[in-house]
C-alpha cells in the first residue's frame, strides 16, 4: 500500500513539473498573451505571434480586415510566424483559427473603428463655470432673539453640497436674486418652495426665512455660491467634431468638495506668471491670470470625472502641435518613456520627458489609469514635479496621445496619476465604436 502511494506521489510530482515546464515554454506563454478581443483604427496594423510550429486555417470578413495580405474570407496561416492584421473598414468580425482546418483553436473578436486624430493641447486655460443652480456650501446661524440663534436652511434639512435648482417654481442660478426672494417671503410670512438636487435625486422642501436682529434683514441661514473659477490645462482639441477636453478630473466646490453641476461656462486664454514649486507633503501650483481682453476659447458643457468638455471653434494659440495626431486605446499604453506637454512660463507650451511606471488594465471608464513619474531635469528644476494647474497636460507616447495628467502624489510630487485618453474622448461625445452596418462574423 505504501509503495502504491509512493508511486502516485512520484507521478504527481512529474506531472506538476511537466505542467510548469509547459506553462513556461514560449508557445504556451504566447498563447496566453494572445488577446480574445482586439481593437484597431481604420488603416492600423497589428502583429500577433503564437510561436507554435503548427499550420492552421483562418477566417474573417475581408471587408473589415485582412491577415498577411490575404484579401479573402479563408486563408492558411503558419502559426510559427507572426500574423500581420491590417484593418480596412469600420466594423466587427471574428478571426477564427482552426488547426488542420477543422479543430477550433482560437477566436479573436476584431473591432475596427473609424480613424480618429486630435490636436494635443498643453496650453494653460482659465476656467469659469456657472452652476446649474444655487450651491449650498455652509450653514449660517441667525440671531432671531436675544437668546436664540438658528439656521432656517439647516431646519429645512438642506446639506452641504445640495443644489437648489428652483425657488417658487422658477429655475434659479444667480445668488444675487436670492436676497429679494428671502425678504419677500419673510415679510409675507410665506415659506419658499424649493426644488433641491442631492446627488442624482431631486426633492421638494420648504424654507421659511428668519429675520436677523443684528443685520435687520431676512436670511435663509445658508452660505451659497453659484460659480467657480480656476486654471488648468487643455488636453486636446478635436477639429472634426469641434469639441475639446481639459483637466482630466472633475471640478469640485472648494468648500464642500462635491462636483459642480455645470449650467454653462467658458474657457479662456491664461498666462502663467510664476510657479510655486512642489515639495514632499506640499503640492505646488501654477500662479496664472486670465489674459486681459483675451478671447473665449470654448464653452463648458459637461463636468465629469475625467474633466470638462464643450465646444471649441478653432485651435488655440501657442500649441506645439498644429496638426492632429493619432490617439491610443487604453490597452495600447505601455510602461516606459513618454512625454507631457504643459506651460511653466507665460503661454509657451513645452515638451518634457516622463516615465509611465504602471498601467492598469481598464475595459470600462475608471480614473487612475496609469502612474507617471517626471524624469525631465528641466521640469524638476522649475516645478519640483507635478503642480496644481498641470492637470490635463496631455501625455504622448510613440507619437500617440495616450492620456492626461490628473493628480500629484502629495508625498512624492515627482509622481502622480494619469487617465487614459479614451475615457476623456467618450465624455467629449467622441465614441470609439465600430460602424455596425459593415459588420460581419464568419
Amino acid at each position: 500500500m505504501n509503495r502504491t502511494a509512493s508511486i502516485r506521489r512520484k507521478i504527481g510530482i512529474v506531472l506538476v513539473l511537466f505542467l510548469c515546464l509547459a506553462a513556461s515554454s514560449g508557445p504556451i506563454r504566447h498563447y496566453a498573451a494572445f488577446p480574445d478581443e482586439l481593437r484597431l483604427f481604420e488603416g492600423q496594423s497589428k502583429r500577433l505571434h503564437y510561436a507554435m510550429p503548427v499550420h492552421a486555417q483562418g477566417s474573417l470578413d475581408p471587408q473589415v480586415a485582412v491577415v498577411n495580405g490575404a484579401n479573402r474570407e479563408h486563408f492558411p496561416v503558419d502559426l510559427n510566424k507572426p500574423l500581420s492584421i491590417e484593418s480596412k473598414n469600420s466594423g466587427v468580425t471574428k478571426l477564427k483559427l482552426r488547426l488542420f482546418g477543422k479543430i477550433p483553436f482560437k477566436t479573436v473578436k476584431l473591432q475596427v473603428v473609424p480613424d480618429l486624430r486630435v490636436v494635443p493641447g498643453g496650453q494653460t486655460i482659465g476656467v469659469k463655470v456657472k452652476s446649474a443652480g444655487i450651491m449650498v456650501v455652509g450653514h449660517h446661524l441667525i440671531r432671531t432673539s436675544p437668546e436664540t440663534r438658528m439656521s432656517p436652511g439647516e431646519e429645512a434639512k438642506l446639506r452641504l453640497g445640495d443644489l437648489i435648482v428652483e425657488i417658487n417654481g422658477q429655475p434659479l442660478n444667480d445668488v444675487s436674486k436670492v436676497a429679494a426672494l428671502a425678504e419677500q417671503a419673510g415679510k409675507s410670512n410665506v415659506p419658499l418652495d424649493l426644488v433641491v438636487q442631492r446627488g442624482k435625486s431631486r426633492f421638494r422642501t420648504q424654507l421659511k426665512p428668519a429675520f436677523d436682529l443684528e443685520d435687520k434683514v431676512w436670511r435663509l441661514g445658508l452660505y451659497i455660491r453659484d460659480s467657480a473659477a480656476g486654471v488648468g490645462t487643455l488636453t486636446f482639441y478635436a477639429p472634426d467634431q469641434g469639441v475639446y477636453g481639459a483637466l482630466g478630473h472633475v471640478i469640485t466646490d472648494m468648500d464642500t468638495q462635491t462636483p459642480i453641476v455645470v449650467g454653462d461656462g467658458q474657457i479662456l486664454q491664461s498666462n502663467v506668471l510664476s510657479i510655486s514649486k512642489s515639495q514632499n507633503g506640499e503640492p505646488g501650483e501654477k500662479r496664472a491670470n486670465f489674459v486681459k481682453e483675451g478671447k473665449t476659447l470654448g464653452s463648458v458643457e459637461r463636468n465629469t470625472s475625467f474633466g470638462i468638455f464643450g465646444k471649441m471653434r478653432e485651435l488655440p494659440d501657442h500649441g506645439l502641435h498644429q496638426k492632429p495626431v493619432p490617439v491610443a486605446f487604453a490597452e495600447e499604453v505601455e510602461e516606459g518613456p513618454a512625454e507631457i506637454l504643459t506651460v511653466v512660463n507665460g503661454q509657451k507650451v513645452e515638451k518634457f520627458n516622463i516615465q509611465i511606471v504602471h498601467v492598469a488594465k481598464q475595459t470600462s471608464p475608471a480614473t487612475k489609469g496609469m502612474v507617471i513619474r517626471i524624469t525631465d531635469p528641466r521640469l524638476l528644476e522649475r516645478t519640483g514635479g507635478i503642480v496644481q494647474g498641470m492637470s490635463g497636460s496631455p501625455i504622448i507616447q510613440k507619437g500617440k496621445l495616450v492620456g492626461a495628467v490628473t493628480h500629484v502624489f502629495v508625498n512624492d510630487p515627482t509622481s502622480g496619476y494619469g487617465c487614459y485618453i479614451e475615457w476623456m474622448l467618450q465624455d467629449a461625445g467622441i465614441v470609439l465604436q465600430p460602424n455596425q452596418t459593415t459588420s460581419k462574423a464568419v
